[in-house]
């Protein structure tokens, strides 16, 4: 398994993908895309994000989305290493 979780988004959702798990949430509606992912850390994301006016530093925690799905934080997060934007 790759250690790699993959971000992007469509529509009104965000959606964190790794080792055969799909987590979606909601997203603002003025979102266009994500740019880049600037920092990782346990699940915490710091993101480019292009609103339709230039790129903005955006904040992502995925911890708590994770314990409100019942899933282990500490456990589903400890072999991911790097996050990459990717768009099909």
């Amino acid at each position: 398994m790759t250690a790699t979780a993959i971000l992007t988004s469509k529509a009104d959702y965000t959606s964190f993908s790794f080792g055969g798990t799909n987590i979606r949430f909601l997203t603002p509606r003025s979102l266009v895309k994500y740019t880049s992912v600037k920092k990782w850390h346990e699940g915490y994301l710091e993101v480019g994000a292009d609103y339709g006016h230039g790129e903005e530093d955006e904040y992502i925690d995925i911890r708590p989305i994770l314990r409100n799905l019942l899933i282990d934080p500490k456990e589903f997060l400890a072999p991911i290493k790097k996050v990459e934007v990717q768009y099909v």
